[in-house]
């Protein structure tokens, strides 16, 4: 079965991927201690399209108008997006953030507690990234929930 992502196309917004592996301790950590926060998850779910993509799934997945596929490899395997986002660099857990036109702006490998995890997503929610004055005012101005 393919998976198509069209629900990206019904309001524009960044996409926050997770992309982990069934056996990976740290995704299940960061699932755990940092997802499951109420102010990350709010967080997320208003203001990106949060997606957790399994490295390893054999399902085909249409993105941007291709095919990407399971790869047979190791004792496993690898999916195609998976490698494509993490610009194969599979370390997991990873997280990827794309902008509006599903253009990379972000990958962060590991696990990450809610307090900095926090101000990551919203720093390129806020696309303070866009310029070394608006990154200086988001360092001045941010206050953590946590």
């Amino acid at each position: 079965m393919k998976k198509q992502w069209s629900f990206l196309k019904k309001r524009k917004k960044k996409i926050f991927i997770d992309v982990y592996t069934d056996w990976c301790g740290w995704c299940k950590k960061m699932d755990k201690d940092t997802f499951n926060k109420g102010e990350i998850a709010a967080y997320l779910n208003e203001n990106y399209y949060p997606v957790k993509l399994n490295a390893e799934q054999e399902e085909d997945i249409i993105f941007k108008g291709n095919t990407f596929k399971f790869v047979a490899s190791g004792r496993k395997g690898y999916h195609q997006l998976a490698a494509a986002l993490l610009q194969n660099k599979l370390s997991f857990p990873s997280f990827v953030i794309l902008n509006e036109d599903f253009e990379i702006i972000n990958i962060t490998p590991g696990y990450q507690q809610p307090a900095p995890f926090h101000k990551i997503i919203t720093y390129y929610y806020g696309e303070y990234y866009a310029s070394q004055d608006k990154s200086k005012q988001f360092e001045e101005e941010y206050k953590s929930p946590f």
